[in-house]
C-alpha cells in the first residue's frame, strides 16, 4: 500500500504489521454543529482506510477523540444558555447516529478530552522539566523556540506560521508569552468556564495537549497513522509532534500523517464559523447512505471537495447500474472470470485510496456482469466479487 505522508510530502510504502494491529488516531469533532458533510467526508476517508486494511488481512486499533474541552464549545453553550456537558452529550449522540447512518465503522476507542485530563497533566509537567515549556501566572506555554523543527510539516516561514495560527485560535498578544507563536498547554480559563485542579492552580488544558494524551494512552508512544482534516496541518498536528516526542523519546510520533481535503459549498469553505453547513442528517434523509457515500468518494480524499446539491442525486445512475448487476440472473454457461477487475480495484485502493479509479473498476465489473447475464453465462461468482468490493467502500447493496 502506498500512502501520501503529509510530513514528507510524498507517497511511501505502508507495510501492514503482521504481529500487531495498525494503530490509527483521527482527530474528532468539537461537539457543536455536528455532523456536517466536512466531518462526514473526513471520517469516511478513515473508515475506508480501516476497511481496506482489514479486507487485506490487517487488524486496526482505531482511536477517534471528542474535543469537549475547547473555547468554541463553551462559547456556544453560553450563547444557547445550556450546560456545556448537555451540549456535548446531545452533539455526540447526533454524531454517532450520523456516522452509523453513513455506515461508518465505529472506532475502537472514542475518548472525550474532559475525561482524560489526569493523563494530560504529567505530560505538561515533563515538558516543563525538559525546558520545552514554562509557567506564567497559572498558565503553561510550550516554547516553540525550544524545537528547531517546529512546524516543519506546514512548510512555512515563521510569519506565515504565526498568521495561520492566529486564524485558528492563537492569541499573539498574550503578554505572558515569550514568543507570540508559543501555544497553550494549560490555561486559567475564562470566568464561568469549567476548570480542573493542577499543579498550576485551577484551569483547563489547551487544545493540542488533549490529542497527545489520548493518542499515547490508547495507542502507545508511536502511531502508525495519524489523520484528520486538512485544516489540522497547522497548527494542531505540528503542535502534537512538538509536545509528544520529547516526552516519549520516540521519533517519529506517527509514521504517516494523512489529511483529508476540505469541503466547499457554493465557492466557500464549509465551516461552522461561516455557518454554510450541509448537515449529514439532512443529506441522509434526502439521498440515503449509498448515494451520499458514492458521491463523496468521487474525488480523491486529499483534494478539496466541492459539494453541489444538484450533483448528489446524479449518483443514482451509476449506483443503479451496480444494483442491476447484483440483481441480474445467472445462467449455466461459462462462468464469468473477474479476478482482473478485483485486482485492479485493490490496486486502486492501494494507491493512496484512489477512490475515483476504484469506482470506475466497480462500474467496469458491473457492465461485464450484465453483458454475461445477457449471454446466459454463470455470473454468481462475479456477483459475489461485486458485493465484496462494494462492501469495502462501505456501500450496503
Amino acid at each position: 500500500m502506498q500512502l501520501y505522508n503529509s510530513l514528507t510530502a510524498s507517497k511511501g510504502e505502508f507495510v501492514v504489521p503482521t504481529d500487531r494491529p495498525v494503530t490509527l488516531y483521527v482527530c474528532g469533532v468539537t461537539p457543536y454543529d455536528t455532523t456536517h458533510i466536512g466531518h462526514a467526508r473526513t471520517f469516511m476517508t478513515f473508515d475506508l482506510l480501516v476497511r481496506t486494511l482489514r479486507w487485506q488481512g490487517g487488524d486496526v486499533r482505531y482511536c477517534q477523540n471528542v474535543t469537549d474541552v475547547d473555547d468554541p464549545l463553551f462559547e456556544r453553550a453560553r450563547r444557547d444558555g445550556v450546560d456545556w456537558r448537555d451540549l456535548t452529550e446531545n452533539q455526540v449522540r447526533q454524531l454517532v447516529a450520523d456516522c452509523d447512518g453513513l455506515n461508518i465503522i465505529r472506532p475502537t476507542f472514542f475518548p472525550r478530552a474532559s475525561q482524560e485530563i489526569d493523563g494530560m497533566i504529567p505530560i505538561i509537567q515533563r515538558l516543563v522539566e525538559l525546558g520545552h515549556a514554562y509557567e506564567r501566572e497559572g498558565n503553561v506555554y510550550f516554547s516553540v523556540r525550544s524545537d528547531p523543527n517546529f512546524g516543519a510539516m506546514a512548510r512555512m516561514g515563521y510569519d506565515d506560521l504565526l498568521a495561520t495560527a492566529n486564524q485558528r485560535g492563537n492569541n499573539p498578544n498574550d503578554p505572558l508569552k515569550r514568543d507570540p507563536l508559543d501555544f497553550v498547554l494549560w490555561q486559567t480559563g475564562k470566568p464561568g468556564d469549567p476548570s480542573w485542579e493542577s499543579p498550576w492552580g485551577m484551569g483547563r488544558p489547551g487544545w493540542h495537549i488533549e490529542c497527545s494524551a489520548m493518542a499515547t494512552r490508547y495507542l502507545g508512544p508511536q502511531l502508525d497513522i495519524h489523520g484528520g482534516g486538512r485544516d489540522l496541518l497547522f497548527p494542531h498536528h505540528p503542535c502534537e509532534i512538538a509536545q509528544t516526542e520529547p516526552v516519549t523519546g520516540v521519533k517519529p510520533f506517527a509514521h504517516v500523517w494523512m489529511h483529508a481535503g476540505l469541503v466547499w459549498l457554493d465557492g466557500e469553505k464549509m465551516s461552522k464559523s461561516l455557518g454554510n453547513l450541509v448537515f449529514a442528517r439532512d443529506a441522509l434523509k434526502e439521498h440515503g447512505p449509498n448515494i451520499l457515500r458514492w458521491y463523496l468518494l468521487t474525488t480523491p480524499y486529499r483534494e478539496e471537495f466541492f459539494y453541489e446539491r444538484a450533483e448528489v442525486s446524479r449518483t443514482r445512475e451509476p449506483l443503479g447500474l451496480v444494483e442491476g448487476a447484483l440483481a441480474a440472473t445467472s445462467g449455466s454457461g461459462t462462468p464469468l472470470e473477474v479476478s482482473r477487475q478485483r485486482d485492479a480495484f485493490a490496486a486502486a485502493l492501494n494507491d493512496d485510496l484512489n477512490t475515483p479509479l476504484a469506482l470506475a473498476h466497480i462500474l467496469e465489473l458491473s457492465r461485464a456482469i450484465l453483458a454475461a447475464s445477457d449471454d446466459a453465462r454463470d455470473i454468481s461468482t462475479a456477483q459475489a466479487t461485486l458485493r465484496e468490493v462494494t462492501g469495502v467502500l462501505g456501500l450496503q447493496l
